[in-house]
């Protein structure tokens, strides 16, 4: 018998299947893929930077300036591939107390981008940005104004000022919290659901996962009953991010360097907590933060960055139940691996290595999902944000 939840799970396949098709339709028979990545500013980057990446290698070669900009931090491909999304993670843009997001027009073959326009991000240090399945909708994350923002997304590319704009208030950090990093609301991702009907906002500060309902066609978000998921004291939510199938999300917590396997409820935008896996060992003391988690095209495997301790940790994924079980830790590269980011062949995995300059690569067994524990390195100042096009 199916059930209204089968079927809604079965209706949420369809944009992250249109997805897929597209990313395997790109990649071609073409050995060779264009990388963009987004930096930091302030230690000599200028902006974006493209490279070509060999499949046959792992090798980066450098393609130089995509496009000028200021703290290019995080990077979004629209679905159709035209058009790329950048915050500017600033604290000021003209004159205002906001940062901004940017769009650009690709020229894949050339590596370069043409900026289309520039709009206020809604809040101060916008970190993240994301579109929603159709590429209809903007969705932007501002860390410092702990605030949330969605704009509409024209034919062109071109972006509107914003169209719903939410600011978190918060008392301070209380007991249990961080008291450098939950002082106040900082809102660090916007995850869309696979049926393109609710927005997540991850607030790293209020140890919370904000819920939205949204109209595509006109980008407004309107807050969804329940309003809210809510992690554990201080573990500091920083990523959200649905498997493959559709079925579950996992949500990196930073400050407490764990990943939350949570069950979605399409029926009504709800997060279920299933499962809560250790990054770092029960007896580690030291510091460290999780970063990001990324899945393979089957969803059989996961991975995700944790810095400061600075490793890669590998993942099978239960079919049955989303469980993740480890499989291995492994170097980065480098020091604080902010971003990591599978090539279209699925035969690599590349490390953003913030603080050493440098994006490192590492062979994948597509089989066993074992990672090598060296590989390519291509030098790049402060490397945030990898995305192939």
């Amino acid at each position: 018998m199916t059930t209204r939840r089968k079927f809604m799970a079965g209706l949420a396949l369809s944009p992250l299947a249109a997805k897929a098709a597209w990313g395997n339709a790109s990649w071609g028979k073409s050995t060779t893929a264009t990388l963009f990545v987004g930096t930091g500013t302030k230690t000599g980057s200028k902006g974006i930077y493209a490279f070509r990446f060999d499949a046959a290698s792992g090798d980066l070669t450098p393609l130089g300036l995509a496009a000028e900009a200021p703290s290019p931090s995080f990077l979004a491909l629209s679905p159709n591939g035209k058009f790329l999304f950048a915050v500017n993670e600033i604290d000021t843009y003209q004159g205002a107390k906001s940062g901004a997001v940017s769009s650009y027009a690709i020229d894949k073959a050339a590596g370069k981008l043409t900026l289309l326009n520039t709009v206020a991000s809604g809040g101060s240090g916008p970190c993240h940005v994301n579109t929603d399945q159709t590429g209809a909708a903007l969705l932007v994350a501002n860390y410092m104004g702990g605030s949330a923002a969605s704009f509409k997304i024209a034919a062109d590319g071109h972006l509107s000022d914003a169209v719903s704009e939410f600011h978190y208030a918060s008392t301070g950090a209380g007991p249990g919290q961080d008291k450098d990093r939950q002082e106040a609301a900082h809102a660090h991702h916007a995850a869309v659901s696979p049926d393109n009907r609710y927005v997540y906002i991850n607030d790293l500060g209020l140890d919370r996962i904000h819920i939205y309902k949204l109209d595509a066609a006109t980008a407004k978000l309107t807050p969804n009953n329940p309003p809210e998921w809510v992690a554990a004291v201080g573990a500091g939510p920083r990523v959200l991010r649905f498997h493959p199938s559709g079925r579950w999300a996992y949500c990196v917590n930073e400050l407490a360097s764990t990943i939350d396997l949570l069950d979605w409820d399409s029926a009504t935008g709800a997060l279920t907590l299933v499962q809560q896996t250790n990054l770092e060992p029960s007896d580690f003391h030291g510091i460290s933060r999780a970063a990001e988690i990324i899945f393979d095209g089957k969803g059989k495997f996961a991975y995700a960055s944790d810095r400061d301790d600075d490793f890669l940790a590998s993942f099978r994924i239960d079919a049955a139940s989303g469980k993740l079980s480890g499989m291995s830790r492994s170097p980065c590269g480098g020091k604080v691996p902010r971003h990591i980011a599978l090539d279209p062949s699925e035969r690599w995995i590349l490390a953003a290595n913030q603080e050493s300059d440098l994006i490192a690569v590492f062979r994948r067994d597509p089989k066993t999902g074992s990672l090598a524990t060296t590989g390519p390195t291509a030098a790049i100042p402060s490397p945030q944000c990898l995305l192939f096009v």
